[in-house]
Order: C-alpha cells, then structure tokens, then sequence
C-alpha cells in the first residue's frame, strides 16, 4: 500500500487523462510545434499577469537543473536549504547540469532559511580564488510542508537582488503554497523578485510535466539548447504541453491543491488528537511530519504504508495527501494506527 506515501504514487487527474487523449488523434508537428506547446507561453503569461517564456521538463530534477544551469556559471555558488531537494535528492545534477557551481547548503528551522542567515554567509565576491556568489534557490513548498511566507520571500529576494544574485524558487509544490496562502501567482513569484520558476505539475495531477518559468527575457539566453542537449525537447511534445495547458485551465492546479491541503490539514488535526503521536512540523500544506512510537511504525510497515522514519525530518515519519485522497482513506489509516494504542 503506497497511498501517503508520496504525491508521486497517484494516477493523473482525469481533466489530464482527457487533454492527452485528445492530444493523441493525428499526425502533429513535432519538438514544439504543435498547438499545445505554442499556446503556453500565452496561457502562463496570463496566469502570471506578466509576459513570460515558458519551457518544459519531464522530471522535476531536470526542470530544477535546467533552471539553475541557465542562472549560474560553473564557477559560481547557490545558495540554497540544506535539505532542499537540489542539495540532497538530485543526485548531482544540479552540480553537472551548471558544469560544476557548488552549493552552499545554510541552515535554517524548518526547512526554511532567513535573509539574515543568507547575508552572514554570502562571500567571495570579486576573488579569483573564490566560487562566485550566483544563485539562490528556495523550495515553496519547502520541504517539510512549512510555507516560506510573502515577506520572508522578499526579504531574501532583496538580499540576493543586492549582492548580484539571481533568484530561483523550486515549486514542485507550489501549487499547494498558492492554495494555503491564497495569494495570486503573481503576487508568490516576480512580484517578490523570484526570477525563474519551476513550476510543478507531477506532484499535483499531472503525468509528467514540469514547467521552467522565466520573469525575465535577459535570464532565457540559449536555453533552448541547454533544453535539447539535456533531452528534454521531446519530439512528441503536444503529450507533455497537453498536460500543462489543461493543468492550468479551468483553475483545475489550484482546485487539486486546495483539496490535498484540506486533506493533509484533516489528517494532521487527527494524528494530534492521538496523546504518543507528536507533529514535527507545522501542517502547512499537503505534507504532515509525525515522531511515532516504534510499535505503531512497525504495525503500518507490516500493514503496507511506508511509515520510515527519516533522521533528515526530525526522526519522523511523513504522510502526504494528494489530489484524489479521500476522508475514508484518512478514517483506515487512524483506525490502523489506533489498533496498537
């Protein structure tokens, strides 16, 4: 049994099922040039409230990479959460993909840096002996759940706009920042001085697809071929831009995210109630982090959730809720974990 253990393991929304099947009649033009891929610079500039220029992925390591490859020379820093997903779970590619920037992995509780911490460990500015001060980069989401708040965001955006910075904000999860916040898209990126966006759709409905947002036009430069040479211009593009263009219309992005927050907020009130569970971080969008006693961990292994605990999180254990959870789904999983109390 997978279900809370990722937004990962869950089929795609049926509005995406739907776009593909229509995508899927015909002979189509080829790496781009379809309808889809043509309408999204359109559609995301309208959901932005600002003229941008859009690229796709198929994985959120490849969209984070391609991001910061385009911002950071391999001689330069960034800045970025020591457990942010580029620090820890991409395997290096942020390293490869840049051609060998170093990351500067701060500090900061939970899951979230300041400005301040930022601004304390900036360096090396000017030195020919030094890595050069790039790129910041910060997960919304992060990723114990926690939401980078508005003036948080700016606050570290100022900073790094003042030493020369670029600001990348890693959103596989930003949909469920933008449905907790309730703020515009606009208002949680550019308007805050993000500069580039990875914007998530496989965590939140999608099948695979991932979009790599530019603010601004000076920042694109030769993306395009970073792009190809990465693999990731694929030569039947119209299944990928498909997803993204009903992704984002009929606000099916935020409805989806709305609920799995509503769902991880009903599961978290629950797990509370219960005296030997303690929450580990504040439940602030679809990811609830719980310290559980070994027994009940043991009981929902043999059960078949994946209840590991993760010495990165604290010790805890985490469930996510997604798209398609349903309370009934929430009322199995108290029940099992109250047949050992």
């Amino acid at each position: 049994m997978t279900i809370f253990a990722s937004d990962n393991v869950t089929p795609a929304c049926p509005e995406v099922i739907r776009a593909i099947n229509e995508a899927n009649n015909g002979e189509i033009d080829s790496y781009g040039n379809d309808q889809w891929s043509k309408n999204l610079n359109k559609k995301f500039s309208i959901l932005f409230e600002k003229e941008v220029k859009v690229f796709t992925a198929i994985t959120g390591t490849a969209a984070n990479s391609l991001a910061l490859s385009a911002l950071t020379p391999g001689y330069g820093n960034i800045y970025c959460h020591k457990i942010s997903h580029i620090n820890v779970d991409e395997c290096g590619a942020p390293e490869f993909f840049t051609g060998g920037a170093k990351l500067i992995p701060l500090d900061g509780n939970n899951g979230k840096f300041t400005a301040e911490t930022l601004k304390t460990n900036i360096r090396g500015s000017g030195i020919v002996h030094n890595t050069q001060p790039s790129v910041v980069s910060i997960t919304q989401s992060c990723e114990t759940g926690v939401l980078y708040q508005i003036n948080e965001v700016l606050e570290i955006s100022e900073v790094a706009h003042k030493n020369g910075m670029k600001v990348h904000m890693d959103g596989a999860r930003f949909s469920n920042a933008v449905a907790s916040l309730k703020k515009t898209p606009a208002e949680m990126t550019w308007k805050l001085g993000i500069d580039v966006l990875t914007f998530g759709g496989t965590k939140n409905g999608c099948l695979d697809a991932e979009a790599i947002i530019f603010f601004n036009p000076e920042d694109v430069g030769n993306f395009k071929y970073l792009q190809k040479r990465s693999g990731q211009l694929l030569s039947k593009m119209r299944f990928l831009s498909s997803q993204l263009n009903a992704y984002i219309t009929k606000n099916v992005w935020i409805s989806n995210a709305t609920h799995s927050n509503k769902m991880a907020k009903i599961l978290s009130e629950k797990l509370q109630k219960i005296n030997s569970i303690e929450l580990a971080y504040p439940t602030e969008s679809n990811e609830i982090f719980v310290k559980l006693p070994q027994e009940i961990k043991d009981h929902l292994n043999k059960r078949g959730y994946s209840a590991i605990e993760d010495e990165m999180f604290n010790g805890s254990v985490r469930f996510v809720t997604a798209w398609n959870t349903k309370q009934e789904d929430i009322e199995i999983l108290i029940k099992t974990i109250k047949e050992k109390l």
